[in-house]
């Protein structure tokens, strides 16, 4: 593999380190098109026994009276941001340091976002982009796959869901070689040491290797996420030295605070972008001052976003209950707020969003800490290398 050269940025230490760039490049963030687990709310009450003594009550009285089974992990929120108001989220915070903006969206395995904001005139050139779900061994991968080709992409995306669907092993390799040998295709890694299927540390990382070993040479680069511990992403920096991978920003954004890291470049387009990465071996990671903030705040912080009613977004997507779905008895999945009898949220339910959007405050965070389990710390540990 050519050699490479990553460079880490902090601009909360070095204000002058965009000065000798001229564009900045947003990679990885999602929009409402992605689907996010509502697991967090169930798994956050656990903290508080009433709450969990009466969702355990209410869970028992929807199987037996309704024959419902609630089930919080099927069950998903979409992030509030529509496409258009992610992308100029973005796009803002770059213009902001005098940089002309690149944005990719990668919703998880969906490509709407993008195919949307090319309809608006000032986007028109923005990559058809997406987070796959890549099935290998016992667990899953999350890859980002950036700037497919128009024509073909939604006969990659059949191919992309299939290959999800069927946990296919060899034609994961397939694709990913298929995928490399078209140039202006970029392929990143993303937040690889994540154990996201809690398949255990071991084996989650003996899968990583052996997936680095067997397709590492067509994976591009390596993620530094800008929602992940800032330790987390130091053993991803060791991760990258040793296997002579590029590192590059991924900020996975899906709240309302745009990518905590961008990339500088000098591409003027996301085709030279991508030459830079593959070709060149070059790459300039920026993390923005969000990333500063504790890293236990910031996330509980994208997670009320989830659960806060917007009256300014259009009908039908204001309140946080039209954004999030279940399945109904006949096991369609539906917006919660067609759910609910009289129109009213269960009390349980209410109760578990009352004490998601408590948890900005300290004490009621410190004791719902086991919905985030590793680091349950409140310091600002966000020193990269």
């Amino acid at each position: 593999m050519k050699a490479t050269h990553s460079t880490i940025s902090c601009l909360w230490k070095n204000k002058e380190a965009s000065a000798a760039y001229t564009t900045g490049v947003s990679l990885h963030s999602h929009t409402s098109m992605s689907e996010e687990s509502l697991s967090f709310i169930h798994d956050m009450s656990k903290g508080l026994p009433l709450v969990k003594k009466l969702f355990d009550h209410y869970t028992a009285k929807c199987r037996d009276t309704y024959g419902l089974t609630l089930d919080f992990q099927s069950a998903h929120w979409r992030p509030p941001l529509r496409p258009l108001m992610a992308y100029d989220l973005e796009e803002r915070q770059i213009t902001d340091l005098d940089l002309k903006p690149l944005v990719s969206i990668s919703d998880h395995d969906n490509i709407d976002a993008p195919l949307q904001i090319r309809m608006v005139p000032h986007a028109r050139t923005v990559p058809v982009s997406v987070e796959w779900t890549a099935p290998w061994g016992r667990t899953c991968f999350h890859l980002g796959i950036h700037n497919l080709p128009t024509a073909d992409a939604r006969a990659w995306m059949d191919r992309l869901a299939a290959a999800t669907a069927s946990t296919d092993e060899s034609e994961v390799e397939s694709i990913l070689r298929d995928l490399h040998a078209i140039p202006q295709v970029l392929l990143v890694f993303n937040h690889p040491l994540w154990d996201l299927y809690t398949v255990g540390n071991d084996v989650h990382m003996a899968e990583v290797r052996r997936f680095l070993a067997t397709v590492g040479d067509c994976m591009h680069a390596i993620e530094l996420n800008g929602l992940r511990h800032a330790s987390e992403n130091r053993q991803v920096s060791t991760l990258a030295r040793s296997t002579g991978h590029l590192l590059i920003s991924g900020g996975d954004r899906h709240g309302l605070e745009p990518n905590a890291n961008i990339n500088l470049s000098y591409a003027q387009n996301f085709h030279e972008f991508v030459h830079e990465i593959r070709v060149e071996r070059r790459s300039h990671v920026l993390f923005m001052p969000q990333y500063a903030q504790p890293w236990k705040r910031r996330i509980l912080a994208s997670t009320l976003d989830a659960v806060t009613d917007y009256p300014d977004f259009m009908p039908g997507w204001q309140r946080w209950d039209e954004r999030a779905f279940h399945k109904d008895r006949e096991g369609v999945m539906r917006p919660m707020s067609e759910l609910w009898e009289g129109g009213k949220a269960p009390l349980p339910l209410l109760l578990g969003i009352r004490a998601v959007r408590m948890a900005r405050h300290g004490t009621v965070a410190r004791s719902i800490g086991v919905a985030f389990p590793g680091n349950n710390d409140f310091r600002a540990d966000y020193e990269v290398l």
